[in-house]
């Protein structure tokens, strides 16, 4: 069968070799190319849903929800907790439905707590339990990195699956960032006329339509999960059962790898939920909403560089550096925060955690760089037959797997800050796990004579 042939006739596509580089060349770039720019803006949007909470809850109060902090802060952090439950099963959804079904699918569910936020929010006698029930179906968003991480690893060959999976989750990632962008601006007018009902006015005469935070995203959900449809493949020698797929629970570095990417990725988007209500709760005088958007879009922007970098120089030694970086930003942030013997300074408080937000995206490009070269070197010291095909399931497998476990920062970082932790103690647990990471990655994959180097 010729390769341009073997791309040809339909959506399930029988003969696919990334690793061959005629075949690569001859009509695979193009289609896994195709397959990666659905995929990004489908999971854009999967992040605008899932974060979508955290720009909202700062304007509740002022319509008349008469929540206390710590209900708000249960609404910015029960989604991360279903989010990163649902990835558990998402993680292994692709091989078993196919990348095309389940994107489509997956990205079609959004429609359900956009909607449904957006008439919420226009009734101020909405219960608590209510809202927490949207919050929950939100993590339908947060579940679909999962799947979509685990179907984009299948397209790529090993040298260029870094550079890839960065694309994908770096904008994908970026959904946060557009989301607390686009809604403090979309809530100020009727974007939708006389269909998007009736706005709320607070006790100072401001007039809110909250419900756009959700109706926004209704239109492009819709038009995504067709264009997934009908423009995405699904791979025949992607397929695995579930009980192929958990041979990963036995593998050691499966876990170690979950811990590492919680370091960065959970980072990344518990900072992200939390960042608003931050702002708010240490220094009230500063507008979050007008800062918040900008933690999240440094740090998914640099993650294609944290691939791209680990692609070049190695993904341990690229992790192994950011952590220590991660460390010192966390000090920085403590100090400039306002305390009984000295003020604080915003302005070096939001500097040191764009950093901190710069060292995540990175890491999180970095870590699953690591991912197919630790599985690929462990096959190769088993001696598996069909070594590309085997390392490679496993390998997505193991993506999936990690962003689930690591997602449950979403939900921990937030809680943690609305603890009686408080941001200090918050701040202090999170540097004694760095540190941890720290020496995980020098042990196993970065220093001289490591086992699996990566």
């Amino acid at each position: 069968m010729s390769t341009n042939n073997s791309l040809k006739g339909g959506k399930l596509i029988t003969d696919w070799r990334p690793e061959d580089e005629r075949f690569w060349e001859e009509g695979g770039k193009k289609v896994a190319s195709r397959n990666l720019w659905i995929s990004i803006p489908s999971l854009l949007l999967a992040f605008s849903v899932w974060m979508v909470w955290s720009a909202v809850i700062v304007r509740l109060p002022e319509i008349g929800f008469n929540f206390d902090s710590g209900q708000l802060f249960w609404l910015a952090a029960l989604p991360g907790l279903s989010g990163a439950t649902l990835r558990v099963f998402y993680s292994f959804m692709v091989p078993i439905f196919g990348g095309r079904r389940w994107t489509a699918i997956s990205t079609a569910s959004l429609l359900i707590p956009s909607l449904w936020m957006g008439f919420a929010v226009q009734n101020p006698n909405t219960p608590f339990m209510t809202f927490a029930i949207i919050a929950l179906l939100c993590g339908f968003g947060g579940a679909n990195f999962a799947s979509s991480m685990a179907n984009i690893s299948f397209f790529y060959p090993k040298e260029k699956q870094g550079s890839a999976l960065g694309l994908n989750a770096g904008l994908g990632n970026l959904g946060v960032s557009v989301m607390q962008f686009v809604v403090p601006i979309v809530i100020l007018f009727a974007v939708f006329g006389s269909l998007g009902g009736d706005p709320q006015v607070t006790s100072t005469g401001e007039v809110f339509y909250l419900q756009n935070a959700g109706f926004i995203w209704v239109p492009f959900i819709i038009l995504f999960s067709v264009l997934a449809w009908f423009g995405m493949n699904d791979l025949a020698n992607a397929k695995a059962s579930f009980k192929d797929q958990s041979i990963i629970f036995k593998r050691k570095h499966n876990w170690i790898m979950c811990i590492l990417y919680l370091a960065t990725f959970g980072s990344f988007i518990g900072y992200s939920a939390a960042f608003p209500m931050l702002i708010k709760s240490s220094f009230p005088e500063i507008d979050a909403l007008k800062f918040a958007f900008l933690g999240p879009f440094v740090g998914a922007i640099v993650r294609p560089f944290g691939g791209w970098l680990s692609d070049k120089i190695g993904g341990a030694r690229v992790t192994f550096w950011n952590y220590i970086v991660m460390v010192l930003a966390v000090v920085a942030v403590m100090f400039f925060l306002p305390s009984e013997t000295r003020p604080g300074s915003f302005t070096g408080y939001f500097i040191s955690f764009m950093v901190l937000f710069i060292t995540t995206g990175i890491g999180n490009g970095s870590t699953f760089r690591m991912i197919p070269v630790i599985f690929r070197t462990l096959h190769e010291k088993l001696g598996t037959k069909n070594l590309l095909v085997e390392a490679r399931k496993e390998a997505a497998a193991v993506v999936g797997f990690t962003s689930a476990f690591a997602a449950y920062g979403a939900f921990f970082i937030p809680k943690m800050f609305g603890s009686g932790l408080g941001a200090y103690g918050t701040f202090i647990v999170l540097i004694v796990f760095y540190i941890v990471c720290i020496a995980l990655t020098w042990w196993y994959y970065s220093r001289k004579n490591a086992p699996y180097p990566s």
